[in-house]
């Protein structure tokens, strides 16, 4: 059978547009369908824009910093506009590269919302389309619980959008976007209170990194609430929220911002129309190759919850076009080892096992752990501690786990990542010569085991 286009992709995020561009580059006819932005959430509502608002609430540490260098300085102020304003200008630029990316590339951009009416076949618009390959790369949506009041709550979604700074904002969450947007709501000046229903946030991350961000928080005047949830949420006669806990007690706030999971975007997608089936998580169920149960159809990112940030997408993206149409070129994806960042304030960087995973894995093994004060701030009153962390199996030497929280940490950790891919071992940790002064060559001068 005769087919309009060789790959038609479902979605132009990080995932979908990579697919795509390397597809058409290795001479396949490609489409894209994106019924909202380009580049997705990590580019529109996501890494992107959070990490500029990361930027400008870290300001407030630098000024109170500069006195300790000899600045005097006039009492800052800050506007909230034009920070907004500034992300969005530079927002629409990538959303303009994102553009140029497929259209140069030869794909096919249709503006609108696609949907499966069959197998190999999508419509946009009313107008329809067959497709030897779909590629459903849709991405994730963020979620609020179904409680009384919920549509008084913002999400990441409305937050980059937010008119103005509210004076007093209640983050509801325990995992990294949560914390990462009560320290971005602090930074720049509200009264932030981050309230969680565990015993401790960031469930699935070294222990050392949890006990140590939330002591670093928790000195930077965040008000932190464990084991607390919010039952209802209502709005009072001065336009202040009140979110009523499920303990009983009233927190009075003027934002509550809710960070408590996302789920696959399958709106209105069709996939009754296929033989696509979801996993019990709700996700779509792919194997090995990133194939549905609809042999002709694919999903990548976020939509299979499989690891959900930006770069894995790339990489599944990536993948999926060589495989289809560069066979001999293609690899599979290797999500062991993957560094990641939370740009908390202080920021985490992590790499590998975490002490926790590396036990219940069955190793032997050695932690290696310092905190110190970082050299930046001995001119001043700060006393703010950065914690490095190395796990190790004790019987091979080889290093499982880098962590650390601190600045600079993501930076710092990307190195660390292509040590540990290499199977790098304490040995060779400690028989690298640092690069004096840093923080980060404390990651190669750690000699004594702490347990």
């Amino acid at each position: 059978m005769a087919y309009d286009f060789d790959l038609f992709v479902i979605g132009a995020g990080s995932g979908g547009v990579r697919a795509a561009r390397f597809a058409a580059g290795f001479g396949a006819k490609v489409a894209v369908a994106e019924s909202r932005y380009l580049g997705g959430t990590c580019v529109n509502v996501g890494c992107v824009p959070k990490k500029l608002l990361v930027y400008g609430a870290h300001v407030a540490d630098e000024l109170e910093q500069a006195a300790g260098f000899g600045w005097t300085l006039e009492e800052g102020h800050f506007d909230w506009g034009t920070l907004i304003a500034n992300k969005n200008r530079e927002i629409e630029r990538l959303n303009g590269i994102y553009r140029n990316l497929l259209v140069n590339s030869g794909v096919t951009l249709l503006q609108g919302h696609a949907r499966l009416t069959g197998a190999n076949e999508v419509e946009v618009d009313g107008q329809r389309y067959t497709a030897e390959h779909i590629l459903i790369a849709t991405g994730g949506w963020p979620q609020v619980p179904d409680i009384p009041g919920k549509e008084l709550a913002i999400t990441s979604n409305e937050a980059f959008y937010l008119k103005d700074l509210p004076r007093r904002v209640l983050v509801v969450g325990g995992g990294y976007i949560a914390v990462e947007f009560a320290g971005i709501f602090q930074g720049l000046g509200a009264a932030t209170t981050l309230l969680y229903r565990g015993d401790l946030f960031l469930r699935g991350f070294d222990g050392s990194v949890r006990t140590h961000l939330k002591e670093e928080l928790e000195k930077r005047g965040l008000d932190l609430q464990f084991n607390a949830d919010v039952q209802r949420i209502d709005k009072l006669e001065d336009g202040s929220l009140k979110a009523t806990l499920k303990d009983g007690r009233e927190l009075v706030t003027d934002c509550v911002f809710y960070a408590t999971g996302r789920r696959p975007m399958l709106d209105n997608l069709g996939l009754e129309n296929t033989g696509v089936e979801l996993d019990a998580r709700g996700y779509i169920r792919v194997d090995q190759q990133y194939q549905t149960t609809a042999p002709s159809i694919l999903a990548i990112g976020d939509v299979i919850g499989r690891v959900q940030l930006t770069p894995v997408a790339l990489a599944e993206g990536m993948a999926v076009a060589r495989r289809l149409f560069k066979p001999e070129q293609y690899r599979p994806v290797d999500y062991q080892n993957i560094p990641t960042a939370v740009f908390s304030q202080p920021p985490i960087g992590t790499v590998g096992l975490t002490e926790e995973q590396a036990l219940e894995a069955g190793h032997k093994v050695q932690v290696f752990e310092s905190r110190f004060r970082a050299m930046k701030l001995t001119l001043t009153d700060i006393q703010e501690k950065t914690l490095m962390k190395l796990v190790v199996d004790a019987e091979t030497d080889k290093v499982l786990g880098c962590h650390m929280v601190g600045p600079d940490a993501g930076e710092i950790i990307q190195g660390l990542g292509v040590a540990l891919k290499a199977g790098a071992t304490k040995q060779q940790f400690d028989e690298t010569i640092g690069v004096h002064p840093t923080a980060a060559e404390e990651f190669v001068t750690m000699r004594t085991a702490t347990r």
